[in-house]
């Protein structure tokens, strides 16, 4: 059994870290590669596909919220009405025709 395997490896010279942080500083320095930050905690990726992931995983909840414009709907609310369904979706209606 290897116990110092290193399982982050540089697609570009093929060297291995045993950390992400040292492959991204390899990356950045050694190759001029392009880091890609996270917007919401500043971790840094090399690849948009791990960025997003980690988006993803990590900040998931916040991502819910943004792609329904109209709050969290994946919250369970209390139980509507028939009339509080109709008076939702005419509510936006004139009375004057």
């Amino acid at each position: 059994m290897n116990l110092f395997w290193k399982k982050f490896k540089c697609e570009k010279c093929t060297l291995k870290f045993s950390k992400y942080e040292d492959l991204i500083s390899h990356a950045r320095h050694e190759h001029h590669h392009e880091i890609i930050k996270c917007m919401e905690c500043g971790k840094e990726f090399i690849y948009e596909a791990d960025r997003l992931h980690h988006s993803r995983k990590e900040h998931e909840k916040k991502m819910f919220g943004r792609i329904h414009k109209y709050g969290n709907k994946h919250e369970k609310s209390s139980p509507s009405s028939a009339q509080d369904n109709v008076d939702k979706y005419t509510g936006h209606f004139s009375d004057k025709l």
